[in-house]
């Protein structure tokens, strides 16, 4: 620890840590709170090339800067997620977001078929389908005052990644809450605070607080939620002739095509020959259940809020609306998507100002240099995406809503590592395509429909950056009939 002090020394930092905890006692407790600091500090300091920050004993620096970034993420050495992670692990295991070394190699390597561009265009039917249950849903709110859209948007990612990639349908939207939802938030909350704070470490001494009675409450609804996902799938691989009349009704040649996921992990063989057991089995589907559904349900709500606040970028995408589907409100192709350009550009610069992941973390198993100064072997470095996408070299008027950033033209030139909603490098998201294909069916299905509105001011969001960053006060939109003659 005093040769990690002594060698970290004349890396910036935001000012002087404290003994034991370092700079933990500085950092505020609220979620909300929290977010804004590290945000403050990433402005006042973007003159430096990185900050340095001590979580307790832990060094940890701060990068948001592409250059000093690409160092990280190009790494095939730097693949170790940081040792923070370890408190997502009683929630998602070592599934494929924080195993580490061999492991996560193997899984990768195992998992990265499930996502082959032809099986997601199975997926495309089941998208549509729950695009189109969202969009009945929210027909009640035509014309009426603004209402909270997130709870919508994210039961129809829920309901999409139970159908598409775990076989099956859960009905979220039709139940109109959902205790797992909840519970995600929850944990999402409790894990960040714990992270925040040392002396939460402790497993023993977290459990016999009130907030670890809680925590272990969320786990078991997560747990019991993904069991009985798991179990009925089971079932009806060994039991097909229950489902054999189930099938039959179903004339829709892809539907076997759509458990891919879970098929190939009930299947799949680990690195000692056998069946992966169900414990492995759970963690990878833990970890798709959550960054499955909650991370497109943020991107596609941010979407909307942008839209909503900028009416002449709405029309542009109604002009492109009309174009592809004419006045159909019938479901999307493949085809229809991928002539979907300008709206590939508003949700690409949707994800460059509200990443649905606005930092993530590796722990460096090397000593390395960024930016002239040699960081420890064992420090945290955390990528914050949100000062990242913000930075004005790349994105001039870094604040402003602009999906003309994206078109082929205006791209040229741009640093490869000034934008990674979706990481980079060998750890990149393994689900980006199918992420990019919902939010598009489900935001051309609503916009086909209706136009948008909202008057939220930025600074009225409340912006919290858990795991996932969130509107503290939700996104409040106001929905009118599509006018197709106006667009």
């Amino acid at each position: 620890h005093a040769r990690k002090w002594h060698q970290m020394r004349p890396v910036p930092t935001v000012a002087r840590a404290y003994p034991l905890v370092g700079h933990a006692l500085l950092l505020k407790a609220d979620g909300k709170e929290y977010f804004q600091q590290i945000i403050q500090y990433s402005e006042e300091y973007r003159y430096m090339p990185l900050l340095k920050l001590w979580m307790g004993p832990v060094p940890m620096v701060v990068l948001y800067k592409a250059e000093n970034v690409e160092v990280i993420l190009t790494s095939s050495k730097q693949i170790d997620k940081s040792s923070m992670y370890k408190f997502l692990e009683p929630w998602l295991g070592q599934g494929l977001l924080t195993s580490t070394g061999n492991k996560w190699r193997t899984r990768r390597k195992m998992l990265t078929p499930a996502f082959h561009f032809t099986i997601l265009e199975d997926f495309l039917d089941v998208m549509n389908e729950q695009a189109d249950i969202l969009v009945n849903k929210l027909e009640k709110h035509v014309n009426q005052e603004a209402f909270n859209c997130c709870f919508y948007i994210t039961l129809c990612a829920l309901d999409i990644i139970c159908e598409t990639a775990m076989g099956k349908n859960i009905g979220a939207q039709n139940n109109g809450d959902s205790d797992y939802v909840r519970a995600v938030y929850r944990m999402s909350d409790m894990i960040l605070r714990r992270i925040k704070m040392p002396w939460l470490w402790l497993d023993l001494w977290y459990l016999m607080l009130k907030e670890g009675r809680e925590h272990k409450r969320s786990l078991k609804i997560l747990h019991t939620f993904t069991d009985n996902v798991i179990a009925e799938r089971v079932r009806q691989m060994k039991s097909p002739e229950e489902c054999k009349d189930r099938h039959e009704r179903d004339s829709r040649p892809t539907k076997n095509k759509r458990r891919a996921f879970l098929d190939l992990l009930l299947n799949a063989a680990g690195d000692d020959g056998n069946k992966l057991s169900r414990e492995n089995i759970r963690e990878e589907v833990d970890t798709f259940m959550f960054e499955g559904h909650d991370t497109t349900a943020a991107a596609i709500n941010w979407s909307l809020y942008l839209l909503g606040s900028y009416p002449e970028v709405q029309k542009k995408v109604d002009m492109e609306l009309d174009e592809v589907f004419g006045k159909s409100e019938g479901p999307a192709t493949l085809e229809d998507l991928k002539k979907l350009r300008y709206l590939e550009c508003v949700i690409k610069e949707s994800l460059r100002l509200f990443p649905p992941v606005p930092l993530f973390a590796r722990t460096l198993n090397e000593d390395c240099e960024v930016a002239g100064y040699k960081i420890s072997k064992g420090t945290e470095a955390v990528i914050l995406a949100y000062a990242l996408h913000r930075d004005p070299r790349y994105f001039p008027d870094p604040e402003e809503f602009q999906p003309e950033r994206f078109l082929p033209e205006n791209m040229q030139g741009r640093h490869p590592y000034a934008y990674v909603p979706f990481s980079a490098g060998p750890r990149n998201c393994i689900g980006q395509k199918f992420a990019i294909i919902e939010e598009k069916t489900i935001l051309s299905c609503i916009l086909r429909r209706f136009w948008v509105e909202c008057n939220q001011k930025r600074e009225e969001l409340g912006l919290t950056g858990e795991l996932i960053l969130r509107p503290y006060n939700g996104i409040w939109i106001k929905l009118k009939k599509r006018n197709f003659s106006e667009s």
